[in-house]
């Protein structure tokens, strides 16, 4: 079968497309023929040697796909051969066979393409861990969204609208801010990209404050980090909550007078984690997900799809900062 390939840390310009053997699926675990690989911040990361879990080479990015099950190992209840599903957290999904644990598998609607389902886990189940349990964000309050035309970004506005939220969305262009608005943010707030100098940043802080209100943010959403966390957290209101999420501009740093000054939290998200913590919350997570799905109130915006032979390409894209929504690589059938 063919999988692209990490082989030496690095960008990704060094990943290979190679044949190897298919893998097997060991006892509590299920193979599955990939049909789509979603492209998550993290692929790029873990490639470089920079994400937290390092594993051993060689190994193919891509930590959620859909498609078919194709074997079951020993112990396998939930699902068998033929069923389709998501799988993620998974291991080396870029590849036309991949094998993971049959507790990360989900069975998938007929009426849910193999794209979408790709696209749905990793991102919506970040955002709706860090919102509903960990922000435990409640109606009629205002939700500002950094990032807010990218992956987790987008289904957190979706998510927020759905738990009856105000949302503020913000992003870098006029053309990501007006997808956020398409997926229902009733506010946007565009800002400029790169680093921030202090009269850049107290200027976008003014916007933020503008947009959000006189009471300000109860909830900050940040997958984004760098010099936004701090002009974002200047925005927030009394006991706000501010969700650290990801650091796509960088790690912040912040002064810790702010959080005293607006008796506001700081709040780590690790989904990934809570997933493992916590299995049978985030079925219910998950379930929930599905429900909200099936009534249309989110569908995973795939805006960019790549065969496997330029997974390579796709990562790229998002590593600029260029994508809008959710990138996948298709596997042929």
């Amino acid at each position: 079968m063919k999988a692209l390939l990490s082989k030496q840390p690095g960008g990704p310009e060094t990943l290979v497309l190679e044949d190897i053997p298919e893998p097997l699926s060991g006892p509590g675990q299920v193979r599955i023929a990939v049909r789509a690989c979603a492209v998550n911040y993290p692929d790029l990361l873990i490639i470089q040697d920079l994400y937290q879990y390092k594993p051993p080479r060689p190994f193919a990015p891509g930590a959620e796909l859909a498609g078919v099950v194709d074997a079951v190992g020993e112990g396998v209840k939930n699902v068998r051969a033929g069923d389709r599903v998501l799988l993620s957290p998974v291991r080396s999904g870029m590849a036309e066979k991949a094998v993971g644990l049959a507790s990360n598998c989900w069975k998938i609607p007929d009426a849910m393409p193999f794209d979408e389902a790709a696209a749905l886990l990793m991102t919506y189940g970040t955002s709706q861990h860090a919102l509903k349990d960990r922000a435990q964000l409640r109606p009629k309050e205002t939700l500002l969204v950094l990032g807010a035309a990218g992956g987790v970004g987008l289904a957190a506005v979706e998510l927020g609208k759905a738990m009856g939220a105000r949302v503020v969305a913000a992003a870098s262009s006029v053309e990501k801010l007006a997808l956020a608005r398409d997926r229902g943010a009733d506010e946007g707030v565009q800002y400029p990209p790169g680093a921030l100098d202090k009269t850049q940043a107290r200027a976008l802080t003014d916007r933020f404050k503008a947009a959000c209100g006189a009471d300000g943010a109860q909830v900050i959403y940040d997958p984004v980090g760098g010099d936004y966390t701090e002009a974002a957290l200047r925005a927030i209101g009394w006991q706000g909550r501010h969700l650290v999420v990801g650091f796509t501009a960088g790690i912040a740093k912040l002064p810790l007078n702010l959080p005293l000054l607006k008796s506001c939290q700081i709040v780590g998200v690790f989904w990934g984690e809570f997933t493992t913590r916590f299995p049978a919350l985030h079925a219910a997570n998950v379930e929930a997900l599905m429900a909200l799905y099936l009534d249309g109130r989110i569908k995973p915006a795939v805006t960019e799809r790549f065969p496997l032979a330029r997974g390579a390409e796709a990562i790229a894209r998002l590593g600029a900062r260029e994508v809008r929504g959710k990138v996948v690589v298709m596997i042929d059938g």
